[in-house]
């Protein structure tokens, strides 16, 4: 703790360290109760509680030495149970393994009624009166006086369509409003790419064939459009679930270890990941100025399909490892959530779901801040927040 303490005090405002120098000189000969009225003045300087929380840290997962203390032959055994941990972990991948064959056989059968939702959505097929019944559950059940009213509301409202003499085809901007509605794929939306989602009529998750590495490919299915030639984009993520051999203990499942995206043919002019800029250029010497017109890559939903490669070292600088990060985040998302629970997304049902399995982890946070707060308005030196 001395280096701590140099340390310290040589980061310390003076004035700081002349208030812990008054106290430690009252402290002496007296009672306990001034050591701990040095303490908490010292752990209330943020300069001091900065050092140790590096020190602390820096502690983070460094040996107790409780391993060193024990006997060798306990030692001996110790190892042994390592060794059983690895094989948990080999058979572990095997039970990841013959998941991925159940999903693929429970894939094909979720594959008809998603077939007969895209066929409702782009208006191939038009549901029964039966079909279309909904009875709400109990909590969403109204009083007969409000269902009526809302039947009344809703019949002026079918009167004011018929005068207006729409007619909208299955359900338009279906996928495109799923997008807007789901934070994570929001986020990569620009305005330039909506135009282009409207004729998104499908996404479908395609699993790897038995027998072959574990993979899955989504399937991006458009109506012929003005933007570029494809009627399916396809991105395929690639996995893995088996222990690394130098890190065994840290295998937690299949994990995805690379992506491979399509080349979208766009049309001439319409290529939305790229734009072109104006650059003025001053020469050196005449000192005559000239435009120069560069393309450079945009924003835009479609670099989805291009991500970042990764080389065989697989080492990547930190923006790339950061691109991929997110993508297989994206990719899991759709994965495991859009493509089987798209009418709820559009909804926004499955949305309000997803925001209370944050509730309890955000009232912690909020505890926690509120705690912080407190302890802030304690400290004299505490300036309120503008």
């Amino acid at each position: 703790m001395a280096d701590l303490d140099n340390k310290d005090q040589t980061e310390m405002d003076p004035a700081d360290m002349e208030d812990v120098e008054e106290v430690e000189e009252e402290e002496t000969g007296e009672d306990n109760s001034k050591a701990h009225q040095l303490t908490m003045q010292m752990m209330q300087n943020p300069q001091i509680l900065a050092a140790l929380q590096e020190r602390l840290d820096g502690l983070v997962g460094s040996p107790s030495g409780y391993m060193e203390s024990l006997p060798k032959v306990v030692k001996r055994r110790v190892n042994a149970l390592k060794n059983l941990q690895v094989k948990c972990a080999h058979i572990e991948a095997k039970f990841y393994e013959e998941v991925h064959e159940l999903e693929r056989k429970y894939a094909a059968l979720y594959q008809p009624l998603f077939d007969k939702r895209s066929d409702i959505v782009k208006a191939a097929y038009e549901p029964t009166d039966e079909e279309c019944e909904w009875k709400p559950d109990e909590e969403e059940e109204l009083t007969v006086s409000k269902q009526e009213e809302m039947k009344e509301k809703a019949k002026v409202e079918e009167e004011k369509k018929d005068e207006e003499k729409e007619d909208p085809k299955g359900i338009p901007e279906f996928w495109l409003t799923v997008f807007k509605n789901v934070d994570l794929l929001s986020e990569m939306l620009q305005e330039h790419d909506e135009p282009i989602l409207k004729h998104l009529q499908d996404i479908k998750v395609k699993f790897s064939d038995a027998g072959q590495p574990m993979s899955f490919t989504l399937e991006f299915y458009f109506e012929p459009n003005d933007f570029f030639a494809n009627t399916v984009l396809t991105k395929t993520y690639k996995m893995r679930s088996e222990p690394d051999e130098s890190d065994p203990f840290s295998f937690d499942g299949p994990e995805i270890m690379g992506c491979t995206g399509c080349t979208v043919d766009w049309i001439k002019g319409k290529n939305v990941t790229l734009k072109t800029i104006k650059k003025k250029q001053k020469h050196k010497g005449r000192g005559t100025v000239r435009t120069v017109t560069k393309t450079v890559p945009n924003d835009s939903f479609f670099n989805f399909f291009s991500p970042p490669e990764v080389p065989e070292s697989g080492e990547l600088d930190e923006d790339s490892e950061a691109v991929l990060a997110a993508d297989f985040e994206i990719g899991h998302f759709i994965r495991e959530r859009i493509v089987p629970r798209a009418v709820l997304y559009f909804t926004g049902e499955a949305i309000e779901d997803d925001d209370d399995d944050y509730d309890e982890e955000g009232e912690e946070a909020d505890d926690e801040e509120g705690e912080e707060e407190a302890d802030e308005e304690n400290d004299p030196d505490y300036e309120p927040k503008v």
